[in-house]
């Protein structure tokens, strides 16, 4: 299997995602939330308890993340953080993606605050 292949997950078995509410149960029980947007996203609107890593700085950060503790990635719609998941996840880590991203997560009325602290929306 090839370097990308591992990456997009499609070796190592299978991706793992999570609609809303199984994103908040992993909350719930200790996961951390990673949000893989860009500043200016991040900004605009996130989920309060998330926790900002640029999926441009992943490689270089994640081991800032906590091993043993699940990760649930998340982006704009889901597809930066599905490659997101798939780098944590060769690395070692139990990683679960969030299905439909950060826009989901505000469909289903959950909090979204800015870099503020105030009501954000999803950029």
């Amino acid at each position: 299997m090839s370097l990308l292949d591992r990456l997009l997950g499609r070796a190592g078995g299978p991706r793992r995602t999570v609609d809303v509410d199984g994103a908040r149960r992993l909350l719930a029980d200790g996961a951390v939330l990673v949000d893989v947007r860009s500043g200016d996203e991040w900004r605009a609107g996130h989920a309060p308890s998330a926790t900002h890593i640029p999926m441009a700085q992943l490689g270089s950060r994640m081991r800032l993340l906590p091993t043993g503790t699940p990760i649930v990635t998340t982006c704009r719609m889901g597809a930066r953080s599905a490659h997101a998941a798939a780098m944590l996840r060769s690395a070692g880590y139990t990683v679960s993606n969030l299905r439909g991203g950060m826009l989901a997560w505000q469909r289903a009325g959950q909090r979204i605050v800015a870099g503020n602290g105030k009501a954000g929306t999803i950029a």
